[in-house]
């Protein structure tokens, strides 16, 4: 009976401890698969965005490749990029758009770069400056509430990111779109981005110290015009000499008869080292003058349109949504 006993109890113990010896070893193999090394990390789209909290960042003058915080990172891209004097909503725009863009190129163009993530030249990726030159630029009165700002439009938006459709949009951004923004199809051609659509943004005509006038001679027309075109040539003395044919949605010059060739609005900004695509064109006994409004290629983000919303009560994430189509604002 006794032994009955015993033996009845051993059953019950070892029914008892079964569900309990199988749940935990589940539990544990599960933590293993979450925190084990050859675990990947699961994120929208399989990206992991932890590993962009340092980045590398080539030097273009001196070759050097300088690891650096991301955000760290950012205060020399906003503090370089735009203004500091714009409004706090308007360069915390620009932070999430320097960071998107930043993860954009890392994403997508690995390899531009041997051995860096991104460079510090505009004309390829994004002006940056160091703290201590930012600081030498700067009235010494207003050093520390500048960078302060700067910091704060960085760090108030830490980690946001601009997505289209779950990926990184690539965050194209300029100084003044004279009122309308660009499709990138009718400056770089190529398939259009859906969330880079042309904008209207009402109050950048305020900003009058980005319309320029260009002008040159027109023997210096002919040069370089001869340099591009060697079958070139124009009579100064037909009305139509020079012509604007077509203009695009974003208001700026599509095709323009030069003479006998036909161009791009964009190739007459780059030939005539233009500021903007956007110009009207009149000639007189000896020169043709260009006057151009905006300044950059126009396509995403206005710098001044931003300000310009920020100064009418637009948050950043009001501000993004209105330059960028159909996006949301996400965390790394």
């Amino acid at each position: 009976m006794k032994r009955l006993i015993i033996l009845t109890t051993s059953i019950l113990c070892i029914c008892f401890l079964i569900p309990i010896f199988f749940t935990t070893s589940f539990q544990k193999k599960e933590v293993n698969a979450k925190e084990g090394e050859n675990t990947t990390i699961i994120t929208p789209n399989n990206y992991d965005y932890t590993k962009y909290n340092t980045i590398k960042l080539l030097h273009t003058k001196t070759g050097q490749v300088e690891e650096i915080k991301l955000d760290e990172y950012l205060y020399g891209v906003v503090s370089s990029e735009m203004p500091v004097d714009f409004a706090l909503e308007a360069l915390k725009a620009q932070a999430v758009v320097a960071r998107t863009y930043t993860i954009y190129k890392i994403l997508n163009n690995s390899n531009k770069h041997e051995g860096a993530d991104i460079c510090d030249n505009s004309t390829c990726c994004q002006a940056w400056i160091s703290k201590e030159d930012r600081l030498g630029k700067w009235e010494e009165a207003k050093r520390e509430e500048n960078w302060n700002k700067i910091v704060e439009s960085v760090n108030s938006t830490q980690g946001k990111i601009i997505t289209y459709e779950g990926k990184p949009i690539n965050a194209f951004f300029h100084s003044n779109s004279g009122g309308t923004t660009e499709a990138p199809i009718n400056v770089w051609g190529g398939s259009d981005y859906p969330y880079l659509q042309s904008v209207t943004t009402a109050g950048e005509d305020a900003y009058s110290q980005y319309s320029s006038e260009a002008t040159i001679t027109k023997d210096e027309l002919i040069q370089k015009m001869k340099e591009k075109y060697q079958d070139f040539e124009i009579d100064f003395n037909q009305q139509d000499a020079i012509k604007i044919l077509e203009y695009t949605e974003g208001n700026r010059v599509k095709t323009i008869k030069i003479g006998n060739q036909n161009l791009s609005g964009v190739e007459v900004r780059t030939l005539f080292k233009l500021r903007s695509a956007n110009f009207a064109v009149s000639i007189d006994e000896s020169n043709v003058t260009f006057e151009v409004t905006g300044y950059g290629h126009g396509v995403g983000l206005s710098q001044t349109g931003a300000d310009s919303l920020a100064k009418e009560g637009k948050n950043y994430e009001e501000i993004i949504k209105h330059f960028y189509t159909g996006v949301e604002i996400t965390n790394l």
